[in-house]
């Protein structure tokens, strides 16, 4: 009903290594926002589109808003991931989130960064504690997400689809991509919009795990620009949280 109200085509699609999309060893950063670009040319999507992420789909939505923002008309980002390596960072609130982790998800993250190599074997491996999105997610997180978790019933099919072409290809490579050393840091991203015709926003959960909300708020710091929405109780799974997505959408548009 919303997107009828509205009058919006939204498109989602697999990125390099998930679904019926070819693998990319060569993905980085950079390489997201023209696998974004080419896509909305190829769909006739206009000169100006929206976008969209959720969690570490956020470094695709970092990518678009650095490489290519004149393709931009507004910017929504639901718990995007943070790099604890991003080179602008205070050293002292990285290390403070860093320890918020628990240690399977600590030694996975160093893994990810310094041996990028051997994460594929340490994330499969079962003899040592490794990252909580492998399936114990909710282990660690706050309530609202852990209903989330525990009472959903994912499709097989729609998960098998999902990971058709392996871990490596998809998840692994994320991770080896997103904790790795960026070409640039979020906090040098100029404003997309400095003439007010466009509006990026963040939506994070003061609960959340996975995305520590310190290194989230170090970012509202660094680009005033960006419209900074934290919500108190709430976890990783923003889509929980009742009325959100639609909030979260018609404040985009509105304000652009």
């Amino acid at each position: 009903e919303l997107l009828e109200e509205l009058s919006v085509y939204m498109v989602s699609y697999d990125r390099a290594g998930y679904g019926q999309s070819d693998p990319n060893p060569t993905r980085a950063v950079k390489s997201e926002a023209f696998d974004v670009e080419e896509l909305a040319d190829q769909l006739e999507l206009g000169p100006k589109f929206y976008l969209a992420s959720i969690s570490i789909g956020g470094y695709t939505a970092w990518s678009c808003l650095y490489y290519i923002p004149h393709r931009l008309a507004g910017v929504l980002m639901f718990s995007p991931v943070t790099n604890f390596w991003w080179s602008k960072l205070p050293s002292r609130e990285a290390y403070n989130a860093f320890h918020t982790q628990a240690i399977g998800d600590k030694l996975a993250l160093l893994v990810a960064h310094y041996t990028p190599s051997f994460l594929y074997f340490w994330m499969t491996q079962k003899l040592l504690p490794t990252s909580s999105t492998m399936g114990a997610l909710h282990l660690h997180c706050n309530p609202m997400d852990r209903d989330t978790i525990l009472g959903g019933k994912p499709d097989p099919a729609i998960a098998e689809e999902a990971m058709q072409q392996g871990i490596f290809e998809s998840k692994i490579r994320d991770k080896m991509v997103m904790f790795g050393n960026w070409e640039f840091d979020p906090s040098e991203v100029p404003d997309p919009f400095p003439s007010k015709n466009g509006s990026v926003h963040i939506w994070q959960g003061d609960e959340d795990y996975l995305v520590p909300v310190a290194l989230q708020r170090y970012v509202h710091r660094s680009l005033p620009w960006i419209q900074y929405h934290e919500l108190a109780g709430v976890g990783h799974l923003l889509h929980a949280a009742p009325g959100l997505t639609e909030k979260a959408f018609r404040q985009l548009f509105q304000s652009s």
